[in-house]
């Protein structure tokens, strides 16, 4: 499905789109601002900062904290859709590659939101459009109501098919992590077999991809160890093809009973500065150090796109920045919504 076709694409025409898209983010100011604001102010506001078609078409299906969550993703999904349909060539096969992590994460929360019994307009809440599944591809794989159904379905959709195994392992847990597992490994692996990393821009998306699943990764093994499950269970879940992270510190990061008999090693990584606060508290948050994880991966997006500014990292990392923009606006409504105090909001925004 990603094969290269090529012409190396319309690089120069994509990252100028982008870089005019990355001006009007949303800065601190903006979140300030909406701290302050009730759920209509907030969808008025967003709706003057680039929201505005999505929060007029959906006005009369939606109200509230359900109006925002619609339309911010909806959003997010038309501004992906329309970078990738403006790329050609190379560029638009890798792009396309990348955007493959969406039909994952919207095969997740289908998965997750029927296992639970959710209604079909809160799991359309979390649903983003982005990548080879359009809006009526998902509609189809929410009509389905056996999972065997919604999983085969998903694989003649986007060419991935899950091993009966994996499929079997889920049943058997009763839980989506056998999935997950198979569908994140499969994505990095196809990911890295596109990026062709023989000129010096493509060598260093590759290695800003191994950085990323270095945080993956990281992620996994914290998130595991504050379940208290640590040693080779772990190792199960790590994905290869890491920068920093590779087997051997993976296994000693992995086989470390706490966090603080990890903390020489994890003190090595570069991200290490943009968790160790969340690390050094008596109470570890998962939430604190994904907010660390996420500010790192943005901080090596923007680096990476100054050292070859006319390559596929820029447009990577105004995407990581509009995810960001999303996130941002959905927690801060709600945080309202909860009646949650402004300094705890403000504490879960990554700025």
């Amino acid at each position: 499905m990603f094969g290269r076709k090529g012409k190396k694409g319309n690089y120069a025409y994509t990252v100028a789109r982008v870089k005019a898209k990355k001006s009007q983010l949303m800065g601190d100011d903006a979140y300030q601002k909406m701290l302050m604001m009730s759920l209509p102010e907030i969808s008025r506001f967003i709706s003057e900062t680039g929201y505005s078609k999505e929060i007029t078409s959906m006005t009369g299906k939606f109200t509230g904290i359900n109006l925002i969550e619609h339309a911010t993703y909806a959003n997010m999904a038309s501004v992906f859709t329309s970078i990738l349909d403006s790329a050609t060539g190379e560029l638009k096969d890798t792009l396309a590659a990348d955007l493959e992590r969406w039909d994952i994460w919207n095969l997740k929360i289908i998965l997750r939101g029927k296992s639970f019994g959710i209604d079909l307009d809160s799991i359309r809440e979390d649903l983003v459009p982005a990548g080879v599944l359009d809006a009526e591809d998902l509609e189809k794989l929410m009509s389905l109501d056996v999972d065997d159904d919604i999983i085969a379905n998903y694989g003649r959709m986007t060419g991935v098919s899950i091993p009966q195994s994996v499929v079997a392992e889920y049943k058997a847990q009763g839980n989506l992590a056998p999935i997950e597992d198979f569908l994140d490994k499969h994505h990095f692996e196809r990911l890295l077999a596109t990026i062709d990393s023989r000129s010096r821009p493509t060598r260093l998306y590759q290695e800003f991809i191994r950085k990323i699943i270095d945080t993956i990764n990281l992620e996994t093994i914290l998130k595991l160890k504050l379940e208290g499950i640590h040693g080779e269970p772990v190792m199960k879940y790590i994905i290869s093809g890491g920068k920093d992270i590779d087997k051997k510190l993976a296994t000693q990061l992995a086989n470390a009973e706490t966090i603080a008999e990890a903390e020489n090693d994890l003190a090595q990584l570069d991200m290490y500065e943009f968790i160790k606060d969340a690390l050094g508290k008596d109470t570890h948050s998962l939430k604190d150090i994904v907010a660390g994880l996420r500010r790192y991966k943005m901080k090596e997006a923007s680096t990476f796109s100054h050292l070859y500014p006319l390559s596929i990292i820029p447009i990577i990392d105004y995407m990581l920045h509009k995810e960001n923009e999303v996130n941002n606006i959905r927690i801060v409504a709600r945080g309202i919504d909860a009646g949650l105090d402004k300094e705890i909001i403000k504490g879960l925004l990554v700025i």
